[in-house]
């Protein structure tokens, strides 16, 4: 009985700890969603906390800011890179697994270019943009993300396709099937977790993504992080409201997308981190 009573303590005290830290770590963004919802008046005013919404920034942002057009941007960028980075990085993965290509050498490749600071490759790539006159375009954007991702999806994938059996593309391939059909008959249902976990951490990764973006874009390509900073300047100093509305606009396509494929998404984290 005695050990019940500790048991139940325990978990009480765990749960009261996990609500605390689910608290602290909630708390910054239900302060920015309150912040948007509030009057010009009262944002300067931080212990108000009942009012009437105000969704005066939430019209300025998304109608006189031209924050749909940049969020366009970020979504054609974050879905087109994530699909390329799915697709070489799924073939880049099972050739690794299945016939040991690159070796060692190879697999390290990969970490050590994830090692790399971003800021180390910007200069190149603005170059490289510069002399193929892709600069200002979503193109370079798509590009750079893809080849930015593309060791990260590869290596996660890794993970996941080691657990996959042999057997079951041996046997694919003795009903009929070639090497590369057995590769998207039976190995890829067998990883869509994986998959769908990867292609997450990918959309979330390029949605994200500021520094690569502000080099590369102009006016009319911005994506939605390099937008948001446009809040906050020397001459008009920081819009509050107005960017407190565009970081809440920001955060719902990565919370949407993580709601809906979740139970996905934990059973890919779970399978891709056995063996790596």
């Amino acid at each position: 009985m005695r050990g019940k009573n500790k048991k139940t303590l325990f978990d009480v005290l765990t749960y009261l700890i996990l609500s605390g830290l689910t608290i602290v770590i909630l708390f910054p963004y239900f302060w920015m969603v309150l912040s948007s919802l509030k009057s010009p008046t009262l944002i300067s005013k931080p212990n108000v906390w009942f009012f009437y919404p105000d969704f005066e920034s939430w019209r300025t942002v998304w109608l006189e800011k031209n924050f749909f057009h940049y969020f366009l941007n970020s979504t054609i960028i974050g879905v087109t890179s994530t699909l390329l980075s799915i697709a070489v990085g799924s073939l880049t993965a099972y050739s690794i697994v299945r016939f040991r290509t690159g070796g060692l050498f190879f697999r390290f490749g990969i970490l050590a270019g994830q090692m790399l600071p971003p800021i180390a490759l910007v200069i190149p790539l603005f170059m490289i943009m510069y002399y193929l006159h892709l600069l200002n375009t979503l193109f370079a954007v798509i590009i750079t993300h893809t080849v930015f991702i593309l060791p990260l999806t590869t290596w996660f994938l890794m993970g996941f396709f080691e657990n996959v059996p042999r057997e079951m593309e041996g046997q694919a391939m003795i009903d009929g099937c070639t090497q590369f059909q057995a590769f998207y008959k039976v190995l890829l249902p067998n990883a869509r977790p994986g998959i769908v976990a990867a292609m997450i951490f990918s959309f979330v990764i390029s949605w994200n993504d500021f520094l690569y973006a502000l080099v590369l874009t102009g006016e009319k390509t911005k994506t939605v992080p390099v937008a948001t900073a446009g809040f906050w300047t020397m001459r008009a100093g920081i819009e509050m409201g107005n960017l407190s509305a565009a970081v809440t606009f920001a955060l719902v396509p990565g919370i949407l997308a993580c709601f809906l494929v979740q139970r996905r998404l934990v059973v890919g984290l779970a399978a891709g981190a056995m063996k790596y």
